[in-house]
């Protein structure tokens, strides 16, 4: 099969590369020319376990070539971002972008698949837009399945953690939402040749609500541990120590709490459930703002610590928006180190062993700077573990006793309960 994927980041690039070694011929379609000049040289532009190996091999087999120019194909997967814009509300102009961009080389016969996790109705708004443009097509009609359409429209989203994603990408069971049922079946073919989990096949809609419920299901649980963490601090209690206990029940299983909740998937998905029925997501909508208000508490206990020394040195152990990945999309941890930084006096360590430089927003600051976790250890006034990466977990906790700690990690404050051994 001749297979375009519309998008070349964080999950576009992995699916590319992939169909390639399955054998497909494999267009990438990307906006920026710098990617596209990495790509086809066979170089990977973000950090992801074996996709190194598996994008050399697919481009010297000449299975895989990246381009910023349209061109025909069999099937089309969309891949591009869906943020969301100031009050929540989702910004589909990537994906409708995209759709304009590939809608002149359509043909009878193509399949179109949107992988980009996207709101309710977005697969239905593809057709709008192809309906527009290529009126010399038929185009399928949401569960119309008496008339027939010239090509299939899908909607199947990603469903890969970042450093699993390749393994993830054949392993996951994929749900394949079709327009129509033919749309859907046309469409598993596709991904029947690389998949191993199970294909589900189901209507559009119910498969752009099941992913984003996935997420928000995530979301909702993380934001129960972290206001139960909350509470504990009110309560002069160890949060760690209650979850631990509690999740002794054989019914319960309480989360972690964290510094936030970051990512491009549980910090945004949820928002597009809340914009389509805001009077009705009251505990989708609660729940976002629990854990977007959690990295502003960890600034103000760093804030209040601070307040005890003329000009505090801060060390901030982790900016990714989760362990041990390089990525820091949405991350709570990047966010909090930002605000660390505008405290007056402040200077701030970052220690981040996933990243080579600062990002951009850390970058321009001059009073912050990335050293080695012995070079922060040292300077140090007040250590804020953000993010439980393996390599924090290692470190020997007594050498921070003489240190001001803030840790809503848990890595080094929590205090195991002791058993009651039988006589």
């Amino acid at each position: 099969m001749k297979i375009c994927t519309v998008g070349l980041g964080y999950i576009g690039l992995p699916t590319a590369a992939m169909l390639a070694s399955r054998g497909h011929e494999v267009i990438g379609l990307e906006v920026n020319e710098e990617v596209v000049t990495s790509i086809n040289a066979g170089q990977a532009h973000f950090q992801e376990p074996d996709l190194q190996m598996l994008l050399t091999a697919a481009v010297d087999t000449k299975r895989l070539r990246a381009t910023t120019t349209p061109e025909a194909a069999d099937y089309f997967m969309i891949a591009v971002p869906t943020p969301i814009k100031a009050g929540g509300a989702p910004d589909m102009s990537y994906v409708e972008s995209a759709a304009r961009t590939i809608a002149p080389v359509l043909a009878k016969g193509n399949v179109v698949i949107l992988e980009s996790t996207s709101p309710v109705g977005s697969t239905e708004r593809l057709a709008q837009i192809f309906d527009e443009m290529r009126p010399d097509l038929a185009i399928p009609r949401y569960r119309d399945e008496e008339n027939a359409a010239d090509i299939a429209l899908c909607h199947c989203p990603e469903r890969i953690l970042p450093g699993q994603m390749l393994r993830e990408l054949v392993a996951n069971d994929r749900i394949i939402g079709g327009l129509t049922e033919n749309c859907a079946r046309e469409a598993a073919k596709l991904y029947q040749s690389f998949v191993m989990g199970t294909c589900y096949i189901t209507d559009a809609r119910v498969a752009e609500l099941a992913k984003l419920s996935e997420n928000a299901y995530r979301d909702v649980n993380i934001a129960f541990a972290n206001e139960l963490s909350i509470i504990c601090d009110r309560l002069g209690v160890d949060v760690w120590q209650v979850i631990q206990l509690a999740n002794q029940h054989p019914r319960v299983n309480i989360l972690q709490p964290g510094a936030g909740v970051g990512g491009h998937c549980i910090a945004v998905d949820p928002w597009f459930i809340v914009d389509s029925a805001p009077d009705e997501a009251r505990l989708i909508r609660m729940a976002r703002e629990v854990n977007d208000n959690k990295p502003r508490r960890v600034v103000g206990q760093v804030a209040k610590l601070a307040e005890r020394f003329k000009v505090p040195t801060v060390a901030c152990y982790g900016i990714t928006y989760k362990p041990d990945v390089d990525d820091v999309r949405e991350s709570p941890a990047l966010e909090i180190t930002e605000a660390i930084a505008g405290i007056e006096g402040a200077q701030v360590l970052v220690v981040e062993p996933n990243l080579e430089a600062l990002p951009a927003a850390l970058g321009d600051k001059g009073n912050v700077r990335l050293v080695s976790s012995d070079e922060a250890r040292e300077a140090a006034d007040i250590t804020v573990f953000l993010v439980a990466h393996r390599q924090f977990k290692r470190l020997d906790a007594d050498l921070y006793l003489s240190k001001a700690v803030v840790d809503p990690t848990g890595m080094f404050t929590t205090r195991k309960p002791k058993m009651v051994e039988r006589d």
